[in-house]
């Protein structure tokens, strides 16, 4: 069965044709089909106030069951991408990353590889068990993130008064290295 995907990304990445080749490749297959729906957004968050992207982006993660979150050189520290993972986190969506800088772009040009996102969010577990708040790294210190409160969320107590980072249970691949074009629909159905 097919699973509903919502891709997360920088939009500066869609300038630059990488986004793209993730989210379109099944265009180029001969069975047109590449194991997912595609529910993204492509509205300028510029455009709208926090509420209506907040709500935009909470829309279109309804009817997904996972979020692939596109990696370029800056999705780190976009604030939209950061809501749009842990909004994904908290509703029980699959995640999985993908770092696209070593995709050509329209010149033919590549990129060192981005910071992995998951590795600048996190959420702190209280003494009894609860997801107590949502923190975010600016690349200095941590901090509670402002932008999403933590539903009360039960952990196993071996997890408890203790802060995880989101990195320590997501997969990244890299589109080129791990040829994504021809394992993007195993990675999404794999995904846990």
């Amino acid at each position: 069965m097919a699973k509903r995907v919502f891709f997360s990304f920088h939009y500066e990445d869609v300038k630059t044709f990488r986004v793209n080749v993730v989210r379109q490749h099944d265009l180029t297959k001969e069975t047109g089909e590449a194991g997912f729906f595609d529910a993204s957004i492509w509205e300028d968050a510029e455009l709208h106030g926090d509420y209506a992207v907040k709500n935009l982006i909470n829309r279109s993660l309804n009817n997904t069951t996972v979020t692939c979150v596109l990696i370029g050189t800056n999705t780190w520290s976009r604030r939209w991408v950061k809501y749009e993972i842990l909004k994904s986190y908290e509703r029980g969506n699959v995640l999985i990353g993908i770092y696209i800088n070593s995709i050509p772009d329209k010149y033919r040009q590549i990129f060192i590889q981005g910071a992995n996102p998951f590795s600048y969010l996190g959420f702190f577990i209280d003494k009894v068990g609860h997801l107590n708040y949502y923190q975010e790294h600016n690349g200095m210190k941590w901090s509670k993130y402002q932008d999403l409160v933590a539903t009360s969320k039960n952990f196993d107590q071996k997890y408890w008064n203790r802060s995880y980072q989101l990195s320590e249970w997501i997969t990244c691949y890299d589109w080129m290295k791990d040829d994504g074009y021809n394992n993007f629909a195993n990675w999404i159905e794999e995904a846990k």
